[in-house]
């Protein structure tokens, strides 16, 4: 089947409709299209004022901003929520309507070094892309801003356009999501915030779900993760400098840093890809509809794409695309993100460090919990001679699924096809977002991504959300914007 434009997949929605309804779609697309530039400012002003908690940047500015936006958009309230970390916004938006939806955003983004991007990360200048078009280069620019920027412009399109908004929405945000969420029980499980949600059908977040081939990813789920440090030290092992001392004393004097090496190796297989850590908590099984739901996209995604936009040339194991993407969504991973310790300028510098750091996220898939999890890593270095480590952790979370037949994602599904898209069902996202907090008890809720579009680059250099689409395939800005206001009117037939 061809993709339909925007327009037709609106013409489409008309059939289905009412003529009043149509209307006021209609009416809506007209606004939206008005008030593009100011929305794009407004995406543009957003980056530009970063939240970033591991660097504790940008606080509380960040939820003070994140609360403005939201009551600019129409919310009646949006209160600032203090926590043990960084504050995070309830808000809500009485419709009147008959049904209500969660929205969950973030407001926070990953660390970023401006040296390693070609147009600054706070700038959000708009740069183009060939065979892209148009985008807004910037840190948050697709991770999450950009399409938590669209759904606000949807908001405003429906009020500007003097329609009645089709939902009661409840909103919370957080500004610790880049960090593991460490405090968001804290924000969604206040009385207040937990009754307001027990009134929703659940909860999406905003995203940008196009990739290059206009191909749609509905998941029903993610993994879990749990970010921590494992930290050697002189001091802690009582072997070892206290301070770092000249690397000529090595024959004489232990090393923090190998202790830390030779402890990193007990926890995986010599090549580093299977999980060897002591009464690790086992994964689930893939189901028979998971790998009916892998197959089919397997097909349909291109291997030769994915490998080039990640700059890999072979799977683990020389695994064909099929089971390579099996793997993806049947296992955990123990991965280092980074090792520091001792001297890392330019040239060397001849010492020996009295402690080193290992920077490590454990992913987690369905029936492994981040409590077991650590507590397993824990006792596994004890019993192999490690106690000294210490394990650090900074935040993390249990993993999370929705059934396809949720309300939540079948709105998400007729709205796609309306738009002459066949999503792709994908059991859960390889990375992590806290909506267990939404989908375990007590709350039990469905949980989910939705929003045309599209961007690159999370946690990376040059960052991007598509704002003029080039890509016949691919929906600019004010497509995305549509695509929530079609979403909302479909969550509230």
């Amino acid at each position: 089947m061809k993709r339909k434009t925007l327009a037709a997949a609106i013409a489409a929605l008309t059939l289905l409709a009412s003529p009043a309804l149509a209307d006021d779609l209609a009416d809506i697309r007209v606004e939206v299209a008005k008030r593009h530039d100011e929305a794009v400012k407004r995406l543009q002003e957003w980056i530009a004022l970063p939240a970033i908690a591991a660097e504790d940047r940008g606080f509380p500015a960040g939820a003070e901003h994140m609360a403005k936006l939201l009551r600019d958009a129409g919310f009646q309230q949006a209160t600032i929520i203090n926590t043990d970390g960084k504050p995070g916004v309830f808000a809500t938006l009485d419709a009147g309507a008959a049904k209500t939806v969660g929205l969950y955003f973030m407001y926070d983004v990953k660390q970023f070094d401006p040296a390693e991007w070609t147009s600054p990360p706070l700038e959000a200048r708009l740069v183009d892309k060939p065979g892209v078009g148009k985008a807004i280069v910037g840190r948050g620019a697709v991770n999450q801003k950009g399409p938590e920027a669209a759904l606000l412009a949807a908001l405003h399109a429906i009020r500007g356009a003097g329609k009645k908004m089709p939902v009661n929405l409840v909103l919370v945000a957080e500004g610790e999501e880049e960090i593991g969420s460490p405090h968001i029980g804290q924000l969604v499980r206040r009385p207040e915030v937990e009754a307001a949600l027990r009134k929703t059908s659940g909860v999406f977040m905003p995203s940008a779900s196009q990739d290059l081939d206009g191909i749609v990813t509905v998941s029903l789920g993610a993994k879990g993760v749990v970010e921590l440090e494992l930290v050697s030290s002189g001091e802690k092992w009582g072997r070892g400098p206290a301070k770092d001392i000249h690397s000529s004393l090595k024959a004489m004097v232990d090393s923090p840093a190998w202790r830390l090496v030779k402890a990193l190796d007990t926890l995986v297989s010599d090549d580093g890809n299977s999980i060897t850590i002591d009464g690790y908590p086992k994964p689930r099984p893939l189901s028979a509809d998971e790998k009916a739901m892998i197959a089919e996209a397997a097909k349909r995604r291109s291997e030769a794409r994915s490998k080039s936009q990640l700059g890999v040339q072979n799977w683990i194991d020389d695994l064909p695309w099929l089971q390579a993407n099996e793997r993806l969504e049947s296992q955990p991973t123990v991965n280092i993100e980074g090792l520091v310790g001792g001297y890392t300028g330019p040239g060397g510098k001849t010492v020996l460090p009295h402690r080193a750091v290992a920077k490590i996220d454990m992913r987690l898939v369905p029936d492994m919990k981040m409590a077991d999890a650590v507590a397993a890593l824990k006792a596994h270095l004890a019993k192999r001679g490690f106690g000294d480590i210490e394990v650090n952790v900074g935040g993390g979370y249990d993993p999370t699924s929705t059934v396809a037949a949720a309300p939540l994602i079948q709105a998400q599904v007729a709205v796609l096809k309306r738009a002459g898209i066949d999503p792709v069902l994908w059991p859960r996202n390889a990375g992590s977002y806290p909506g267990y907090i939404f989908t375990n008890p007590p709350l039990s809720l469905a949980s989910g991504h939705f929003g045309l579009g599209h961007g690159s680059g999370a946690h990376a250099p040059d960052e991007y959300y598509v704002i003029e689409s080039s890509n016949p395939k691919v929906q600019g800005f004010d497509g995305a914007v549509m695509s929530f206001v079609e979403y909302l009117y479909e969550l509230g037939r």
